[in-house]
């Protein structure tokens, strides 16, 4: 299921990133995240409503300063204020990658991590592995089959 975004997603993004979204035309937005204190800044875009062989698809593209990262596909988004960060992911045959933009202009890709990492013991992990387990460990409390955007 690639997910469809709305205005109100968009926002959500926007507010957690402590930016304002702006629309790129009809089917793009671009929000920058700069953080004055570390000299960072990068710019995210969500690109809805791509058709690629009669399927709809979407993408975000991150762009910084020597940095260049696209997640196709996204099946979902988790915006937290609390860890002040987005995670983007998408999950295909038992595999997930994820695109985290943080409020601070930081971003992290994490691609192809199998579920049996996932769904091991972390802290059993060799560190290199521990990272992106912990990273999308968000990813596993959502249930794609019932799963929905819409605030309850």
């Amino acid at each position: 299921m690639v997910h469809q975004f709305t205005k109100e997603n968009i926002d959500a993004i926007a507010n957690v990133l402590e930016t304002k979204a702006k629309p790129l035309g009809n089917d793009v937005f671009r929000l920058e995240v700069v953080n004055e204190e570390e000299n960072r800044r990068l710019a995210l875009e969500i690109h809805l409503g791509l058709e690629v062989k009669g399927k709809n698809s979407n993408m975000v593209s991150v762009y910084a300063q020597n940095t260049f990262l696209q997640l196709h596909n996204c099946t979902a988004f988790i915006a937290s204020d609390m860890l002040q960060q987005v995670t983007f992911f998408g999950r295909q045959n038992e595999r997930t990658s994820g695109l985290i933009v943080e409020t601070g202009a930081g971003c992290s890709l994490y691609a192809n991590v199998s579920e049996m990492i996932l769904n091991s013991d972390f802290t059993k992990l060799p560190e290199d592995l521990m990272m992106s387990a912990i990273a999308l460990s968000l990813t596993e409390s959502v249930d794609l089959d019932d799963f929905s955007f819409d605030e309850d």
